[in-house]
């Protein structure tokens, strides 16, 4: 089955889980790294906060098969 996951600042992300999505909550550019390489292979769509989207900008390629979307 595949699965939602939220990756961002805590205070940003924390209400997705109340939709059953996976939150992956970090507050630094070094911790967002470490999320997305820890991201699970069946999360098949990623929502990004601003902040954790600019520090994964270079990343989010290496999963092609993942839909990112980033939070206003």
């Amino acid at each position: 089955m595949s699965r939602i996951a939220a990756l961002g600042e805590r205070n940003r992300i924390q209400g997705y889980s109340i939709a059953g999505v996976e939150v992956l909550a970090v507050d630094s550019a070094d911790d967002f790294v470490a999320a997305w390489r820890r991201l699970p292979l069946d999360v098949v769509v990623l929502i990004l906060t601003p902040q954790a989207a600019a520090a994964l900008a270079q990343t989010v390629d290496e999963r092609p098969n993942v839909l990112v979307a980033v939070l206003p």
